[in-house]
């Protein structure tokens, strides 16, 4: 059983929904289970993150960076990362602004920077933009960018970034199953 930890933080639900996409995509991938974990409720699950098999992090960016609360959590990671227990872990990483551009990529390059701290192997997204399904339509390989106004969740992110979230998780599930069979 291939398991995979979705760690994020949604401060106005539009998180929430990509994070429930990446699930949903991991969960595609057969043998792998996956968890929701939010971030103010990190104390109860952080054996669940050093069970894990992979672990995505997923933040808004704020201000052109992970929101307050996730790097609060990134803070408190420092148990962890001192003993180590989420080295060779595979991890992967997805956030969502107001705007197309909103400096996304500041807030990827946060979560690789984070994994990489605590000795993780970070997966990018390999899926190239502009096809006809319009996943990574803003044509991020760090990870999955999405956009959402200020509309609520049901109605943004729109269909192809929520696509772009599910294919996130599958390619995540797949390589840490493959990763687990190569250990």
């Amino acid at each position: 059983m291939t398991r995979v930890a979705i760690v994020y933080h949604s401060g106005y639900g539009h998180t929430k929904v990509m994070a429930e996409r990446v699930k949903a995509g991991a969960e595609s991938v057969a043998g792998t289970r996956a968890s929701l974990i939010s971030v103010e409720e990190i104390d109860a699950h952080w054996a669940d993150l050093e069970a894990a098999d992979a672990i995505v992090f997923g933040s808004p960016t704020y201000m052109g960076n992970v929101s307050g609360p996730f790097k609060t959590f990134m803070d408190a990671s420092s148990k962890p990362w001192l003993e180590r227990k989420w080295q060779d872990k595979l991890a992967a990483g997805f956030t969502i602004s107001g705007s197309p551009s909103g400096d996304k990529l500041n807030t990827l390059q946060s979560l690789m920077i984070f994994a990489m701290q605590h000795g993780m192997v970070w997966v990018g997204n390999a899926d190239l933009p502009y096809n006809e399904e319009g996943i990574n339509r803003l044509g991020s390989f760090t990870g999955v960018m999405a956009q959402a106004g200020q509309v609520a969740p049901e109605v943004e992110p729109n269909e192809p970034d929520r696509k772009s979230a599910e294919r996130l998780g599958q390619r995540l599930a797949a390589a840490a199953a493959r990763w687990a069979q190569a250990s």
